[in-house]
């Protein structure tokens, strides 16, 4: 009903809080890191004026995509794995021109403190892309034991990222610790890589199944809930338009599976949820 706000209004325009889901035997927790505000007409290029008059439930007080920036903690038993590692302590404000706002980060290890997982235990960290808000705290030397994994066209083709905010100094610490990995590669109990190619040259989703449920963390393939309906709106910063066009309809149809979850890192406060097609309000139904 038009002039009612509702609760996934009010979490569509704030960051998001730290949420765990049990998937199984495993269980995964979003680490908020910190926020970045996205220009919606800037960020998403094909959409227009009366596209974000029509659906002001996706734009904050300021008129701004409210995207989260974190991790995935993925934990099974004993054992303990990082999708992304957030931005890192600090901020980066944007260039002349940036549809981007003010990047802040620096909660991600405070949400492993409060989950009982101290980065020491962290077995690998598998990163969607090389992005400064992805890698953050990784180059930092912050999670001793793990493997840094990427995949291998995403490594090879690294001296793209380095003109979206990563610096040649932050892939050099990354570097002695980087594992490349191939696309359905099982890269812990469960968690298989899934390439979604487009947003960055060797841009990576995860699956992670368990107890007959799975959990498809697709990364950038898809900024905002808005375009779960809208596959074909393309991000100011992907790397090649129409491979990442091609990317987010195989991953909205992945989402569309039986017992499937999708968790989308920069889902303002949104962040799990599942696709249903049935007519009654948008595609992306957030969980509770």
């Amino acid at each position: 009903m038009v002039g009612v706000v509702t609760d996934t209004d009010e979490r569509l325009r704030r960051p998001a809080t730290l949420r765990s889901l049990s998937l199984g035997e495993m269980k995964v927790t979003y680490l908020p890191d910190g926020v970045v505000p996205l220009a919606p007409r800037g960020w998403l290029p094909e959409t227009s004026d009366a596209v974000w008059a029509d659906h002001p439930e996706y734009l904050d007080e300021s008129g701004y995509l409210v995207a989260s920036i974190g991790g995935l903690l993925v934990q099974a038993g004993d054992r303990a794995m990082l999708i992304d590692a957030g931005f890192g302590p600090g901020s980066l404000p944007p260039e002349p021109g940036d549809p981007r706002g003010t990047v802040q980060g620096g909660a991600l290890l405070d949400g492993l403190a409060a989950v009982g997982c101290p980065p020491e235990r962290i077995e690998a960290v598998a990163f969607t892309h090389l992005h400064v808000d992805h890698i953050g705290w990784a180059p930092r030397g912050v999670f001793p034991e793990a493997d840094h994994l990427v995949a291998e066209p995403e490594w090879s083709g690294r001296s793209h990222i380095v003109a979206h905010g990563t610096t040649e100094e932050m892939l050099a610490a990354l570097a002695p610790r980087v594992r490349t990995v191939r696309d359905g590669e099982e890269i812990f109990p469960g968690v298989r890589v899934l390439f979604t190619p487009g947003h960055t040259v060797g841009h990576t989703g995860y699956v992670i199944s368990s107890g007959g449920q799975r959990l498809v963390a697709f990364g950038d393939a898809l900024h905002s809930p808005i375009q779960v309906d809208h596959p074909q709106w393309r991000a100011a910063s992907d790397h090649d338009a129409g491979l990442s066009g091609a990317s987010r309809r195989r991953v909205v149809a992945e989402l569309e599976r039986p017992d499937t979850i999708g968790y989308g890192v920069h889902f303002a406060d949104v962040v799990f949820g599942r696709v249903r097609r049935d007519g009654d309000g948008p595609g992306w139904r957030p969980l509770p």
